[in-house]
């Protein structure tokens, strides 16, 4: 179906077929016509954080910013789905346009600079979620006018504020769309922010009964000096899981296609690779008690698998499904299913 779709939606530029694509599957969701759209998989249930996800294949952050599609991207399949990024409040992000296609590439491009309704929007959202078939995780950042040595409290803010209703919550320190938000993955900044994190993530754990993990979002850009860094830290003070990695500064595999020259991160097939390498990188260097999720680049069956054997539980998809539709979470379960079934193979599957 999604194949019939697809020409529709690209006639559209990025961001209006976005919204458009959005409202077309809430629409089906609601009149019950999912199982048109996708034929949700198997499951095959997978461990995480003190977690089981019904499925180890997720939705990144940065399709549903506001958290208002959850059960119909659930209905597609996914074993979990991670919406925002949220701020504390409300902001219109950079000016439009501010997301490109690259079809040739299977890439996009965005600086969308955490357009958000705000963090209370969001939460009274995911209340609303029936939540049925998946997990629901909540991205969180800060404020584009809040200055960075005052970054803490913004994050502190929404992590108090979702707690109650987020299965896990993801650190964003990683997005290169607001302004010197990447310096925060700096060794001592990171350091002063995920402590404080951690302290109050165990506060609101004694306080609501339940502990929800926190996971940290880093860049695909960072050097091997700064992925030390950032792991020395991460490990130190135990964050309950990785994600590696967000969208790239570089156009590397896109040069001279049209929109390769606009500012913002890239995303899609041309991240994996550089992705890959930075998740490989973690998994040697952070303890194998905390868990890495995969995304960056999935846009079939076997990119998912070369995440799980580079190091990741988890793995997550976007761009992927802008451009494969829902059959591609169905191709990326059977595919790490495969592989769970046949672990003496062992072999890494060609990037």
């Amino acid at each position: 179906m999604y194949a019939l779709s697809r020409p529709l939606l690209f006639a559209f530029d990025a961001e209006r077929a976005h919204t458009l694509g959005l409202a077309s599957l809430e629409a089906a969701y609601r009149c019950g016509l999912s199982p048109l759209v996708a034929t949700p998989p198997k499951p095959l249930p997978t461990k995480a954080f003190g977690l089981t996800f019904p499925n180890p294949v997720g939705l990144a952050a940065g399709l549903d910013k506001t958290g208002a599609h959850i059960d119909a991207l659930l209905a597609l399949g996914f074993g979990f789905v991670e919406v925002g990024t949220v701020t504390p409040l409300p902001q219109p992000g950079n000016p439009r346009p501010r997301m490109f296609r690259l079809p040739q590439q299977e890439a996009v491009i965005n600086r969308m600079g955490f357009n958000s309704g705000g963090v209370d929007a969001l939460v009274r959202n995911v209340e609303r979620a029936q939540r049925k078939n998946g997990l629901v995780g909540i991205n969180i950042g800060k404020n584009k006018d809040t200055p960075n040595e005052d970054a803490v409290a913004d994050y502190l803010l929404c992590l108090r504020r979702v707690h109650a209703v987020a299965d896990y919550v993801t650190v964003n320190i990683s997005s290169p769309n607001t302004a010197g938000l990447r310096e925060l993955q700096e060794e001592q900044a990171l350091r002063k922010l995920v402590s404080a994190l951690r302290d109050e993530q165990e506060k609101l754990a004694s306080k609501d009964g339940r502990r929800v993990p926190m996971l940290v979002k880093i860049a695909p850009d960072l050097s091997e000096n700064d992925i030390d860094a950032a792991a020395r830290v991460l490990g130190d003070l135990g964050v309950d899981g990785v994600i590696a990695t967000n969208t790239t500064l570089s156009r590397e595999g896109v040069e001279g296609a049209r929109h390769a020259t606009e500012a913002g991160g890239l995303s899609g097939a041309p991240l994996m690779s550089q992705s890959t390498t930075v998740l490989r990188m973690l998994r040697t260097r952070l303890p194998d008690s905390i868990p890495l999720i995969g995304v960056g680049g999935i846009l079939h069956g076997a990119d998912a698998a070369t995440k799980q054997a580079a190091g990741a539980v988890l793995v997550q998809t976007y761009t992927g499904l802008v451009y494969r539709g829902p059959a591609l979470i169905g191709e990326c379960v059977d595919a790490l299913r495969r592989r769970k079934e046949a672990p003496s193979r062992g072999t890494l599957p060609p990037e």
